[in-house]
């Protein structure tokens, strides 16, 4: 049970720091692409057909 001492903590500061990590991504913006879904919807590169083996 001793151990429990130490996991509990170690687990908290990892899931703050991964929580963290993911707003300061949200902030600057990292998930933001305005022009790329309107470049892949008119490209005429794509494949409807599935790959044959």
């Amino acid at each position: 049970m001793n151990i429990l001492t130490y996991l509990i903590p170690i687990s908290l500061v990892l899931g703050g720091a991964g929580l963290g990590f993911f707003i300061y991504t949200l902030r600057s913006n990292q998930y933001d692409d305005p022009e790329g879904d309107a470049r892949r919807i008119l490209s005429g590169e794509y494949d409807d057909r599935p790959k044959q083996d």
